[in-house]
């Protein structure tokens, strides 16, 4: 049977890959996944590189529990704010290497990470919640205000607009891109290079430069918990 999160490490770095079907969505399952892998990164105090497929990255929550009822919608939602918000704080370095398409969750996990590598191709990068009949929950406007201009801000959840990976920098969801064949070891040069910082300095660094946002994102976690969703799909 696969793995739906498989987890290796090297001197420098912890490898986390996602590998949850066509869509690499997003599920109960892989954010407990995910939480185990960045428990094993913070004990071996490794850097994390966080990848998908060929192809796909994450095309978001998995639809099949998001359509079961408004509770187990905003169940899953909540519980993957609380990852992204993790993320957000974890005292180590974490490096996306974006290998596709990143839709909806796909996108708010870029939007937690500190390093965005992109591929170069026809992929698709944004937050398509309100295409598919979703009004944006608070902790998403919060996770997605931290890291988008307020140009892109409207763009990207009012307007559910859509990007290919090189207007996704401008737009904030990315920082750099490159070949398919260059994704990770431009990840694993990244990483050697975040490894060489006072990783201290750079976790307390983080916190403060992210308090405001960490503090709005956490409010909005608790207020999306006494909500409900309802997708028009």
């Amino acid at each position: 049977m696969t793995e739906i999160v498989t987890y290796s490490s090297s001197e420098t770095y912890a490898l986390v890959t996602i590998n949850n079907g066509k869509a690499n969505t997003i599920s109960h399952k892989v954010i407990a996944e995910l939480h185990n892998s960045l428990d094993k990164a913070q004990k071996e105090h490794k850097v994390v590189i966080l990848t998908g497929t060929d192809g796909i990255f994450s095309g978001g929550y998995d639809l099949s529990i998001m359509k079961k009822s408004p509770k187990d919608a905003i169940d899953l939602v909540t519980e993957g704010s609380k990852l992204s918000l993790r993320m957000l704080q974890f005292p180590l370095p974490i490096i996306i290497a974006c290998s596709g398409h990143a839709i909806a969750k796909g996108a708010f996990l870029l939007l937690s990470a500190d390093y965005r590598i992109g591929t170069n191709g026809p992929f698709k990068i944004g937050l398509n919640e309100v295409l598919i009949g979703m009004k944006m929950h608070d902790a998403g406007i919060a996770i997605a205000n931290a890291r988008l201009s307020e140009v892109y801000l409207n763009r990207s959840v009012s307007n559910a607009e859509i990007f290919l990976p090189q207007e996704a920098i401008v737009a904030g969801f990315l920082d750099t891109i490159v070949s398919q064949e260059e994704l990770l070891t431009t990840a694993f040069k990244t990483a050697k290079m975040f490894s060489t910082l006072n990783l201290k300095a750079h976790a307390e660094t983080k916190l403060k430069v992210r308090k405001p946002h960490l503090t709005a994102i956490e409010n909005a976690i608790i207020s999306d918990a006494k909500k409900s969703i309802t997708l028009n799909v």
